[in-house]
Order: structure tokens, then C-alpha cells, then sequence
């Protein structure tokens, strides 16, 4: 049995930034302090967007830990997109938000429990994060 799947709300939002950070390397200055997050300037492997030389695109990712992090990324010149990610390529392939358009029975049901298990902490991760980037950047 196949069931149609349309792609699930991930966690995000839109953060207003002080115009002193204007690009990813000014931000990653100003957030290599923290104590609890480690920032590195990464291609942006998790959406594949594209930058104007038809290149792949770069954001910033805050990292927590193996499970939890922050990918950060300008929409306008003012406006960073935080959208919560798996940093660790592994476990992203097995936790992370599925792009099939069709997925069997097992493939809903496992994705239901991952979501039931994973999704609190992630709630909570991303909320950290963002506060730490929102108190830096305003």
C-alpha cells in the first residue's frame, strides 16, 4: 500500500537582525563566544538552495549537539531563516524529514514515532538557539 505524503512542517522562523551583521562571516564572529554552540559556515546540503552564480548556497549552523542544531541563512539583507537541522549526516539520513513524495506503511509509521520521540526536544533546541542568536543580533 502507498499512501501520498506531503512534507511536513519543519521548525522555523524569521529573526530581525542589527544591521552591524550583514553576512554569515560578521554573524559567525559574533557567535564563536558562546559556550554552549559551536558555529561553523557550511554549504547549505540540507535544502540545496542556490546562490546568485548558480552555486550552492552557504548558512550558518549552530550545533548543540549530534541531534540539534540551528541552520542559518539571510533571505533579505536584514532577515535571517533559522530552520532547526540534524547536523550529523547520519543520523540526518535517518531522523531527518523524508523528500519522498510516496513513502510505504512502515515508512509512516516509523516516521509518526520519530516525530512523537524527537519532536519535544527539538522544540526545545531550537527555542535555546534562537534565543541565543536573537540576544546577540539585536
Amino acid at each position: 500500500m502507498v499512501c501520498f505524503f506531503t512534507k511536513s512542517n519543519q521548525i522555523e522562523n524569521l529573526i530581525t537582525i542589527n544591521n552591524k551583521y550583514s553576512s554569515l562571516d560578521e554573524l559567525q564572529i559574533a557567535l564563536q563566544n558562546s559556550p554552549n554552540y559551536s558555529s561553523t559556515k557550511e554549504y547549505d546540503i540540507w535544502e540545496q538552495r542556490l546562490d546568485n552564480n548558480g552555486q550552492m548556497a552557504q548558512c550558518l549552523v549552530l550545533k548543540k549537539n549530534n541531534m540539534h542544531a540551528v541552520k542559518l541563512f539571510f533571505i533579505n539583507e536584514n532577515t535571517l531563516k533559522a530552520n532547526h537541522i540534524i547536523p550529523n549526516k547520519m543520523m540526518q539520513a535517518y531522523f531527518g524529514k523524508s523528500q519522498k513524495a510516496y513513502h510505504n506503511v512502515l515508512e509512516i509509521i516509523t516516521g509518526k514515532i520519530k516525530a512523537v520521540v524527537l519532536e519535544p526536544a527539538q522544540n526545545k533546541a531550537f527555542n535555546e538557539i534562537e534565543a541565543e542568536v536573537i540576544k546577540l543580533t539585536s
